[in-house]
């Protein structure tokens, strides 16, 4: 950020008084600009047999890679309403009943991955326009060296864990650069 969005003079990296870390702080005006972590949101869905519904990615970043269907919260919006208007645009689908199911701080990418866990309302889902393909695959064929992000990866381990054990509660856990504790 160089410029104040209220009125348009330069702005510094300065720990404002009271603060603890730097802000972009306007020296005209004052206004101090917080930048805080985004919200990715979206949904674990599944079929009555548990297969998982994934999409494989139109976009940058991770292109043809499979996730979960998920994006960005926007203003406005409950977490569930983002999850569940990410889940029809990636995949047209929609859930039953979506619970909370799994947060995962990503601090060193200044995100906050929040999934619901629901049963599929059908079998009519197909891509949107952020996805190639969505397909639902079972345990024994989840794209493991094809999954686009950790997060997705920590998520899928939880469920499949979590379902054999025939109990599923709410997992929560931070992601820290690759090759650091």
């Amino acid at each position: 950020m160089k410029f104040c969005t209220f009125c348009g003079h330069p702005v510094q990296v300065v720990v404002p008084p009271g603060d603890d870390r730097e802000r972009h702080v306007c020296q005209i005006c004052a206004v101090v600009h917080y930048q805080n972590p985004r919200m990715v949101v979206g949904c674990l869905a599944h079929d009555a047999s548990g297969n998982i519904l994934l999409c494989r990615r139109a976009i940058e970043p991770q292109r043809g890679l499979w996730t979960l269907p998920a994006g960005f919260l926007e203003n406005g919006e409950s977490v569930e309403e983002g999850a569940l208007r990410e889940t029809r645009e990636e995949a047209n689908a929609s859930l039953h009943h979506p619970v909370l199911y799994c947060m995962v701080s990503i601090p060193y990418v200044n995100q906050v991955f929040v999934i619901f866990r629901g049963l599929l309302v059908d079998s009519r889902f197909h891509p949107g326009l952020e996805s190639l393909e969505t397909a639902l695959f079972g345990e024994q064929d989840i794209p493991w060296n094809e999954l686009a992000f950790r997060t997705v990866t920590f998520t899928l381990q939880r469920y499949l864990e979590d379902r054999k054990k025939g109990e599923f509660g709410v997992h929560v856990t931070s992601l820290h650069k690759p090759g650091q504790p």
